[in-house]
């Protein structure tokens, strides 16, 4: 898949994600579905399906990337653990999950999008609030 033919590239992902802050090489947003609070999404500024199609230095500093996010979510939300997940099985551009896992979680040891559960919307000044919350510690 070329960057022409990638939905992501063209703009159209995440959707309904918000974004939170442009980290260099990847723009962070915050999931629509905030069931699990505080998961966001890093999307490689560049069309890119694989890690290893990245250069050296390039894949460090987008780790070094998600790990900030990790780091300022874990504080923000109190987090016990945090996931990761890099697939690209329906969406074949380099995007992680990065997923604040909180006390109380209702399936702890489940990846977040096998736990059934009815989306959660956060109103405007909510997440206007929550995006605030991240991009301080940042």
């Amino acid at each position: 898949m070329s960057a022409v033919d990638c939905g992501a590239c063209q703009g159209g992902w995440p959707a309904r994600a918000q974004h939170v802050a442009d980290l260099g090489l990847s723009v962070a947003y915050l999931h629509e579905d905030e069931f699990f609070s505080g998961w966001t999404i890093l999307v490689l500024k560049r069309h890119a399906t694989e890690p290893y199609e990245l250069a050296g230095d390039e894949r460090a500093r987008l780790i070094d990337e998600v790990t900030a996010v990790a780091r300022a979510l874990s504080t923000v939300f109190n987090a016990v653990k945090m996931n990761y997940a890099l697939l690209g099985n329906q969406v074949p551009h380099i995007h992680w999950h990065v997923v604040p896992r909180l006390a109380g979680d209702p399936a702890p040891r489940e990846p977040v999008w096998t736990v059934p559960h009815a989306p959660a919307t956060l109103d405007d000044a909510e997440r206007r609030a929550v995006i605030a919350r991240i991009r301080a510690a940042l």
